[in-house]
């Protein structure tokens, strides 16, 4: 009994020595002095007369988190757009979601990992008796180990965060360009609707006039060849228009058919693109996995206890993980390069984004004028389509010369078309680049 007793005190001895320490710095696994595990509400679970708030300074939140949490959404609220990006973010099965609350729980139980290890120990000795202890093991100082496994915990969160952010990114992205698929081949089809039933009178005036003899069949199977072509258009638009929000609506809660027109997106924002921040990310998680790899060089030291079936014992250990070597001189070397190649990629990344960003905004510039063209060209063959017509009716042009003059303005329309909805996937796509379409307070 006496023996027991003196194994528990030994045991309550080795997992009371923390709070008994004073603070050796970083190297130290925990605060020592007031270093009681903090509940919800901030408190001690230590007993305590007047219990105070945990100070929270702003240095201990993450910066990543703050950033992702702060970027706007570039798309604005009520437009279609928005309401695409609403519907397919309330569908997502969020894969990220679930690998960032596993991060964030990793990281919650790292907090604790500077309190002593406590577990059984049985074995069999030589002369057959089962041997059963309860050892307790608790590290007095590691190099800063323990806190750089906290630190590699802190930076997962992170970059699983900036992981559920690109996920959302990236998923409005498609629903908005499957969107504009749509919206694009809606507008070929009414334009090549339209274009339809002006071919079908000049048609009809062909018809007529084969029947009375003034013109042969060439002419009218040229016009419904013209006929037959824009009908195929119409076809593979309307398909393509099917098959785009099929796909969509397969990505959205709800459906989507009646959802009509583009949406503006706000100006440019002066967030961090979501590569910097998961290069900063990367950094902080190759700065940790660097310290953890330099404490494992060098000595720490322990207080152990055991005590149970066989006699109570209590000592000091000095260990070390990995043994030195004439490589280890170059693997410090390796592991300080590894911090000074982290920054260099986050300097990458900013120049990659940067560069990428101001392509693509060359891209949007460069087809905003193009539309403009597209519209002066278009004016020009309406009004050329109008002397046309009138020069017809006044009996000085033939039918065929007011065909070949309509033919120039549809496709000219058609152009105008295709340049608009070109801008508007730069636009989306430059949003995409910055990171701008999709909130991170609501991620």
């Amino acid at each position: 009994m006496s023996m027991s007793r003196r194994s528990l005190g030994l045991i309550i001895a080795v997992a009371m020595l923390p709070g008994c320490m004073t603070d050796m710095g970083e190297g130290v696994v925990s605060r020592f002095k007031g270093a009681e595990p903090q509940t919800a509400a901030g408190t001690s679970v230590s007993a305590a007369p007047k219990p105070k708030k945990a100070v929270v300074r702003a240095s201990d939140a993450s910066e990543i988190i703050r950033a992702l949490q702060s970027r706007p959404s570039l798309l604005i609220s009520g437009t279609p757009y928005s309401r695409v990006a609403d519907a397919v973010m309330a569908s997502d099965a969020r894969v990220a979601e679930a690998e960032l609350r596993v991060a964030r729980l990793r990281e919650q139980a790292s907090k604790y990992n500077w309190l002593p290890s406590i577990g059984p120990s049985v074995s069999l000795n030589s002369l057959g008796d089962f041997v059963a202890d309860l050892v307790i093991n608790q590290v007095i100082f590691d190099n800063g180990r323990k806190k750089a496994e906290r630190d590699l915990a802190k930076a997962n969160v992170e970059l699983a965060a900036v992981t559920l952010v690109e996920d959302g990114n990236d998923r409005v992205h498609d629903a908005l360009s499957l969107y504009l698929t749509a919206e694009r081949n809606r507008a070929i089809t009414q334009h090549s609707e339209i274009a339809i039933k002006e071919m079908r009178h000049f048609e009809w005036v062909m018809q007529e006039r084969v029947n009375g003899g003034i013109s042969d069949m060439s002419d009218l199977n040229i016009v419904q060849q013209k006929i037959a072509t824009l009908r195929s258009r119409s076809s593979e638009a309307q398909e393509a228009t099917v098959t785009a929000m099929a796909e969509l609506n397969a990505m959205s809660s709800r459906n989507l058919d009646d959802l009509r027109g583009v949406g503006d997106l706000r100006a440019e924002t002066s967030a961090d693109v979501l590569g910097v921040l998961r290069a900063k990310g990367e950094r902080e998680r190759t700065i940790a996995e660097s310290k953890i790899a330099r404490a494992g060089h060098l000595p720490g030291l322990y207080a152990n206890a055991s005590g149970g079936s066989s006699d109570p014992s209590v000592g000091i250990d000095v260990t070390i993980d990995t043994l030195f070597s004439l490589g280890t001189s170059a693997e410090f070397e390796a592991l300080d390069i590894s911090k000074e190649t982290a920054d260099r990629r986050v300097a990458e990344a900013g120049e990659d984004a940067a560069r990428e960003i101001a392509a693509q905004s060359r891209k949007l510039e460069a087809f905003t004028r193009q539309i403009g063209e597209a519209k002066t060209l278009t004016k020009q063959a309406k009004v050329n389509l109008d002397l046309f017509q009138a020069q017809y009716d006044g009996g000085q042009r033939q039918v065929m010369d007011v065909v070949g003059v309509f033919e120039t303005y549809a496709a000219a329309l058609v152009r105008e078309i295709d340049l608009k909805y070109k801008a508007e996937r730069a636009e989306l796509e430059l949003a995409r680049l910055r990171g701008g379409l999709a909130e991170g307070a609501q991620i």
